[in-house]
């Protein structure tokens, strides 16, 4: 199959390798982006091979918590240029927007546009007029919910307010969020998830058609670099292990202590607490932990 130049420079973009490699596994995958990224991976030729497209978008991602912390709002509010993102009333404006939603509650994009800010106006209403305001197209593009009725949930945007995480302890009352270790620990896992973007909070929460394809890869790795057959899986085994210990929460090293793992930090907390549920929000992309 002839590849075209430009779809072998969006998957280098992607993947960070060489065109040729590139060239070659689009070839090999008939024009497949997913399955040529993966030939990329088994062959070495693609680090991580985990680079998602971004929206090409300015804007914030700004939150909101409840009084009694145990819900919370990520939203994502665009605007064409950082110009305006960095702008003092469009910083306002988004903040709105995520307080509206977390009082509103919403079940779909639809009602999240529909929710009233403290002026009587919807969102949607009043990005049209702040649209024309401040002479560029705004949009409030999404929103996501967290709750944990039986703990707290912890907010953290990242300085410059790309990147916005929630995360939602249980097992710990609201009334040990104020001023104590649980508060302290709340805010220092939202920092880590914030820092090394887990795909899910434990290692059962990920899907098995993506544990297979990792053990797949493992396993033809193994064979391109001429590994005796009998050892294959055992080399398989245990970079699957260190895929958990990359991807699952629970399991990371911690950022500010690499002798600790984030069940280590959860246990200062004290018995019985841990995550529930995590979202992590980046400008033009999102990644949700499930909940329990």
């Amino acid at each position: 199959m002839a590849v075209s130049p430009a779809l072998v420079k969006h998957l280098r973009d992607k993947t960070g390798a060489g065109m040729a490699d590139c060239k070659k596994a689009l070839e090999e995958a008939n024009g497949n982006e997913e399955q040529a990224i993966e030939f990329l991976r088994k062959r070495g030729a693609a680090s991580a091979a985990k680079r998602a497209d971004r929206v090409a978008k300015e804007g914030v991602v700004v939150s909101s918590v409840s009084e009694d912390k145990t819900r919370a709002v990520l939203a994502e509010v665009n605007s064409e240029t950082d110009f305006v993102a960095r702008n003092e009333t469009f910083m306002q404006f988004a903040q709105d927007i995520a307080h509206a939603a977390l009082k509103a509650n919403p079940n779909s994009h639809e009602q999240f546009l529909l929710s009233k800010l403290a002026s009587g106006a919807t969102i949607a209403e009043e990005v049209g007029a702040q649209t024309g305001r401040l002479g560029e197209k705004l949009e409030a593009r999404r929103f996501e919910m967290l709750s944990e009725p039986n703990g707290f949930v912890t907010s953290y945007i990242h300085p410059g307010s790309k990147l916005g995480v929630l995360v939602a302890l249980s097992g710990t009352p609201v009334s040990g969020t104020k001023d104590g270790a649980a508060s302290a620990i709340g805010r220092d896992i939202a920092m880590q998830i914030a820092a090394m973007n887990p795909m899910s909070v434990r290692r059962d929460e990920i899907k098995s058609d993506q544990i297979e394809k990792e053990i797949d890869i493992y396993r033809t790795q193994a064979r391109n670099e001429g590994k005796k057959e009998e050892i294959i899986d055992r080399i398989a085994k245990n970079k699957l292990e260190k895929f958990y210990q990359d991807n699952c929460l629970l399991e990371q090293s911690f950022i500010k202590d690499a002798a600790k793992t984030v069940t280590d930090l959860l246990k200062e907390a004290g018995q019985g607490v841990t995550v529930s549920g995590f979202v992590r929000m980046q400008l033009g992309d999102m990644h949700k932990g499930a909940t329990e």
